[in-house]
């Protein structure tokens, strides 16, 4: 006798009855907008890099701001999700404008410093009043909205202190940009924004759902303490 469809769906489930995590890399990859996206936002600053040490500032906006609509364009042509395009484009118009207006390179990376500080400040104010960010998105990201991650103590704690890793990580990568930039080390400060950009956001973004994953699997059967 053939199991029914409804049969066959019950037996994908957790003991519990909750539906399984999808796996690890395709999680992460989601989260990140496909390993696609990741290629595709570090491309116009790398043309940025290139183009501005070969020639100069302006024909480097130009390229960088060009590769970027390209980008869109093909995204809308496939019938893609053009969401992490749209932002990408943003970010290199905002900082293409000011380097621009200024005629210095370096503040091509401006807006992406001040981001990661605001970023970080936002990370450290969530973890001390007990609302970590890391731990809101994983509910929207992993766990279809749900919230009941405040109500286990244990998952609280780990939320908490793997926002503060976030943000302590977030303030070193966006120190040393900082400083390239306080120095005038245009060049370098681009190799930096490649290297410090979606490597540490990938490794944290790893870490996390690795560490939540096997906190919930070690996690008692209905043995959920209030936070």
């Amino acid at each position: 006798m053939t199991s029914s469809p409804r049969a066959a769906d019950e037996s994908t489930r957790d003991p519990d009855g909750e539906e399984p995590l999808p796996p690890f890399g395709e999680m992460v990859a989601q989260q990140l907008g496909g390993w696609r996206g990741l290629v595709e936002s570090s491309i116009p600053v790398l043309v940025f890099v290139v183009v501005n040490i070969v020639w100069e500032l302006n024909p480097a906006l130009i390229a960088s701001i060009g590769v970027a609509l390209v980008i869109g364009g093909i995204r809308l042509a496939q019938k893609r999700p053009i969401r992490h395009a749209v932002n990408g484009l943003f970010g290199i118009g905002l900082g293409a404008l000011i380097a621009w207006r200024t005629g210095e390179a370096r503040d091509f990376y401006l807006p992406g410093i001040i981001q990661s500080y605001v970023f970080a400040a936002a990370l450290v104010i969530s973890a001390l009043v007990r609302q970590p960010l890391v731990g809101w998105g994983w509910s929207v990201i992993m766990a279809g909205g749900r919230s009941d991650w405040r109500e286990d103590r244990r998952l609280m704690r780990t939320f908490i202190w793997l926002t503060v890793l976030w943000a302590i990580v977030w303030v070193v990568k966006v120190s040393i940009q900082a400083w390239l930039w306080y120095d005038k080390q245009d060049d370098l400060l681009g190799v930096a924004r490649l290297v410090l950009g979606t490597p540490p956001y990938v490794l944290l973004a790893l870490l996390t759902v690795a560490v939540v994953r096997r906190v919930t699997r070690d996690r008692p059967p209905a043995a959920v303490e209030s936070a």
